[in-house]
């Protein structure tokens, strides 16, 4: 339901109602439709995962989904306790581009765009529009860094671990990466407020001719064909399933 709002909004309520657990997210994607229902769905009450983001832009779409639907909130009288993370994909950037760039490039471009969005929501959560909602009793919607195992081999196993803790932000990495970073991570310092040498970094990309935008819508639209095809494996698993107990 990635490319339809109405849809994704319905579900979301749906599966949110059946729960009935006050600490569950349910993912949308931060698709352009995905924005829309991002909104109708906090403003109901639904905690949102906004998974899928591959770029700043992404993020600050999604933050700004979670902003309008607390702001309708707030004009409805309603309690602005609902909450939300945004995903945003980290090592499918250098998946998608180390046989594009040279060498001394390659296991760079997630960190950079990590890097440069963790800038953006640090802005955010400076915003006068921000603080107006957090004095209303608003909690943030956290940066969360996904896909963070390291894909290359060559490369440290707790590459995108030790270059990405920062303060208010979550990391989902997988368990062998966080076994591994428990056994030998080291964590230097955090990540630096301005984004450190992101843009210089994305600049050195952009040189070597990976289109930045172009790649990341590419690498979203890849995402939610296999969140869709996901879910349909699974709906389809489990009519066998209710076929064969009839």
């Amino acid at each position: 339901m990635a490319y339809d709002t109405q849809s994704t909004v319905a579900e979301a309520q749906t599966l949110y109602k059946k729960a009935r657990r006050s600490n569950l997210f349910i993912k949308i994607p931060g698709t352009k439709e995905g924005e829309a229902a991002i909104e109708e769905a906090i403003f109901s009450g639904v905690s949102v995962n906004v998974t899928l983001l591959f770029s700043r832009e992404h993020y600050l779409k999604a933050a700004e989904a979670y902003m309008r639907g607390l702001e309708r909130r707030l004009a409805a009288g309603l309690n602005l306790e609902v909450h939300s993370v945004a995903s945003l994909f980290i090592s499918r950037w250098d998946k998608a581009t180390t046989d594009k760039v040279p060498s001394d490039l390659r296991n760079k471009l997630g960190i950079a765009v990590g890097q440069q969005t963790y800038k953006a929501y640090r802005d955010v959560l400076d915003s006068d529009r921000w603080q107006h909602l957090e004095n209303q009793g608003a909690r943030a919607q956290r940066l969360l860094f996904a896909s963070t195992g390291t894909k290359d081999p060559a490369a440290s196993d707790v590459l995108y671990i030790n270059a990405l803790a920062a303060p208010n932000t979550v990391n989902t990495m997988p368990e062998n990466t966080l076994l591994a970073f428990g056994d030998h991570g080291q964590v230097k310092g955090a990540l630096p407020r301005d984004g450190g040498d992101a843009e210089q970094v994305l600049a050195e990309f952009t040189k070597a001719g990976v289109d930045l935008v172009k790649l990341a819508a590419g690498l979203q639209a890849d995402g939610a064909k296999s969140f869709s095809d996901s879910w349909q494996n699974l709906m389809d698993a489990i009519e066998a399933k209710s076929k064969g107990l009839k």
